[in-house]
This record gives C-alpha cells, structure tokens and sequence, in this order.
C-alpha cells in the first residue's frame, strides 16, 4: 500500500512538472496516447512505473519527436528492448540521442543506420539480410544486444562498451557523448 502511495505522489509530482514546463495541463490526445501506450507496455513491473516513467521520459523526449503516438510507442520499445538486454532504458535513450538524435532513417558515413546506428554486417552475421535496421523494433533489438554483449564483454565498463560499441575503443570522446547526454538530459534514479 505504501508503494502505491509513493507511487501515486510521483506521478502527481512528475504531472506538476510536466505540466508546468508545457505551461498547461497534458490534453484529452496525450492522456489517451499514454493511457493507450501503458497497457501496451509489458516490460514494467506495474502500472504505475510505466505511467510515471513514460510521462517523465515522453516530457523530455517532445522537443525531439513531437508526434505524441510516435513518441509513446518508441519510448515503450525502447524501455522492452533494454529490459530484455539487462540495460537501463535511459541510457539507451542517451546513446540513440547521440547516434542518430532520435532519426529512424539516420544514416552514418560509414553506413551504419537507424536509430542505434547499428551496421549492416550484423544482419548477414546473423543470417538475417530481410531485416530492417530503419525499422524501430528490429533496430533496437539488435543495438540494445550489441551493447549488452560489449557491457558483459568489458565487464561492467560502461566508457569502454560505449568505445567498443562506436569503435573507437581507446578514446574517450564518444563515451563522453553518451554519458554526458545521459546524465544532462536522460537520467532517471532507480
């Protein structure tokens, strides 16, 4: 019961915030989006952490991707696929805010692509040369099991996964990217 009691402050307290950087309160669109995108949301451990977390995250992400339904349901993805892969969501939220800022169809130099910017190569390794990386879900499945894997391979080295993930282990300029980004905009306290 006492859970629940936190729970419900945080939301209202996330509401209050919400609604004051909006300057007005969520409308009638946004509450059935999020309402719609909470029952959706499998990877929470109730209702109330995908409430709160969604509307927290869904506050900060507007300025980036404006559609409210587009915005809900990548959040809802990106929160699955990290859970699935034993990463904090925020921090996948941080690395796709440095790697593509928030662009499904974002296409690096060297040809790496979507959101994660994950690098074609890995569909082949996989036997999987249908797959579309531009394809939210099948873009952060694959980016959030890449860093998990260099995560464990690193042994809990957050700087030089991130390194090993953007290849350029050795160097701290990427690392510090995504980390900065983490802790300036996306961080959420477990």
């Amino acid at each position: 019961m006492g859970r629940y009691l936190l729970l419900a402050c945080c939301l209202t307290l996330l509401c209050q915030s919400a609604q004051a950087s909006l300057r007005q309160a969520p409308d009638a669109e946004l509450r059935a989006a999020l309402q719609r995108t909470v029952n959706q949301a499998d990877s929470f451990a109730d209702r109330f952490e995908a409430q709160v977390w969604l509307l927290d995250m869904s506050t900060r992400l507007k300025r980036y991707v404006p559609d409210t339904e587009e915005r809900l349901d990548l959040l809802r993805l990106v929160h699955r696929e990290a859970s699935k892969a034993g990463l904090r969501p925020d921090l996948v939220v941080a690395l796709i805010h440095a790697e593509s800022l928030f662009d499904r169809f974002a296409i690096s130099s060297v040809g790496a692509q979507g959101l994660m910017q994950v690098m074609p190569f890995w569909k082949a390794e996989l036997g999987r040369p249908q797959d579309n990386l531009t394809d939210n879900a099948t873009n952060l499945r694959y980016g959030c099991t890449i860093l998990a894997h260099y995560l464990k391979r690193e042994q809990g080295d957050l700087r030089r996964a991130l390194a090993r993930y953007n290849g350029s282990l050795g160097q701290d300029k990427y690392p510090n990217k995504v980390i900065g980004f983490w802790y300036d905009y996306w961080h959420v306290k477990p």
